[in-house]
């Protein structure tokens, strides 16, 4: 089924549990969570790099450029 809403406009909660790769070639990453706003920042998304464990907080907007896994 598709979504009919485009990626954009998404809720940032419904992109947890999905996977996606840092541009066409780079490392795939897990979207963990939405982290809490800060005053002057753009929305953040908690994601887990698959190949390293490690979890950072990653722009909403570059997440939404990536392509998505599985």
């Amino acid at each position: 089924m598709l979504d009919a809403k485009p990626a954009a406009l998404q809720e940032p909660r419904s992109l947890i549990g999905s996977w996606r790769r840092f541009g066409s070639a780079g490392p795939i990453y897990e979207i963990v969570g939405v982290t809490e706003p800060k005053a002057a920042d753009h929305p953040q998304m908690r994601i887990r790099v698959l190949e390293t464990g490690e979890e950072l907080d990653y722009p909403l907007t570059d997440l939404l450029e990536d392509p998505a896994e599985g």
